[in-house]
C-alpha cells in the first residue's frame, strides 16, 4: 500500500490537540481592524475547534497529523 500524501495547505492551517481535536485559526482577523471592538478582536485571537462535521475530511486530508 503506498503512502498517502499530506496536504501542505491543510497541514499549515490545523494543529492537532492532544486528544484528537482539531485546532484552527478564526477568521476576519486581517483588515478592517478599526470598526471591529476590542473585546471583539481579542476574541478572535483565541484558537477554535473544528466541528465534529469537517474532522473526518481534515483527518483524511492530514493522514499522519
Amino acid at each position: 500500500m503506498p503512502k498517502i500524501k499530506t496536504r501542505k495547505s491543510v497541514k499549515k492551517r490545523f494543529k492537532f490537540t492532544k486528544k484528537g481535536r482539531i485546532k484552527r485559526g478564526r477568521s476576519f482577523r486581517s483588515h478592517i481592524l478599526t470598526k471591529k471592538s476590542r473585546k471583539r478582536k481579542r476574541a478572535l485571537r483565541k484558537a477554535g475547534l473544528v466541528s465534529k462535521t469537517e474532522e473526518k475530511t481534515i483527518k483524511r486530508l492530514m493522514p499522519y497529523g
